[in-house]
């Protein structure tokens, strides 16, 4: 993590960079957070990094281990299934609204179409290069693309708890349960059923494409990880 320099929005920029540690792997499930060596690690004072940690508390990405303070939750396999349910429902509806008004305006097809195609190739030109954070960047920003066109602005409002949640997991996700390739294959064949404005093809696809990756990755987490590694609270 790198030291953040400038002040407006303190707190928020300190809980991205920790956000951004759980997520990335460099700082691992049941890890000790030093709050006074975050703040030195960061260049902030300790308040900033307090107010982050109260908000990944509320994430579930961190929590309190009696009066050793704070640590990296480690992963739930339970809850995940339960923020992918949610975002599996979500996607679908976001799918089918945008299919919907694909079908009723040539111009907003178009539209889709063109902005859709520009994220596929650059998810596509991430998976040939290999590059893990970009593929989740530009697999984030398809998914919200679909809740943009959806015309429904509370679905991104809905799904944002559950994609800080999620985020952690979409680099196993590419690492260890699904094909890059297949990921982005799907996306392709959702924007297609969206612009031909097949409402009830694109939430089928939206929907199992969502449930297909949870599968795979807590088939890949129980196969790959021991139990010290995975908390199961079902």
């Amino acid at each position: 993590m790198k030291a953040i320099r400038t002040a407006p929005e303190l707190s928020e920029q300190v809980y991205q960079a920790i956000h951004d540690g759980i997520c990335d792997g460099s700082l691992g499930p049941g890890e000790h957070l030093v709050q006074e060596q975050l703040a030195m690690r960061l260049g902030v004072s300790r308040q900033p990094v307090q107010q982050a940690m109260a908000r990944l508390k509320a994430d579930g990405l961190v929590e309190e281990v009696g009066k050793r303070g704070l640590r990296v939750a480690e992963l739930d396999l339970g809850l995940m299934r339960h923020h992918y349910d949610v975002r599996a429902a979500l996607d679908g509806l976001a799918a089918r609204a945008a299919a919907g008004r694909a079908r009723d305006d040539a111009a907003i097809a178009a539209r889709i179409d063109r902005e859709g195609q520009a994220i596929l190739a650059a998810g596509e030109a991430a998976v040939a290069k290999g590059d893990t954070a970009k593929q989740i960047r530009h697999d984030e920003a398809f998914h919200t693309f679909l809740y943009s066109v959806s015309g429904n602005p509370l679905i991104a409002q809905t799904a944002e708890p559950h994609w800080r949640f999620l985020r952690r997991v979409m680099g196993d996700v590419l690492r260890r349960a699904e094909a890059p390739k297949t990921i982005w294959r799907e996306h392709a064949q959702m924007l297609e059923a969206i612009v031909a404005g097949d409402a009830a093809t694109a939430e089928d696809l939206a929907t199992r494409h969502i449930r297909a990756a949870a599968d795979a990755l807590e088939t890949a987490l129980r196969e790959n990880s021991s139990s010290s590694e995975l908390a199961n609270h079902d």
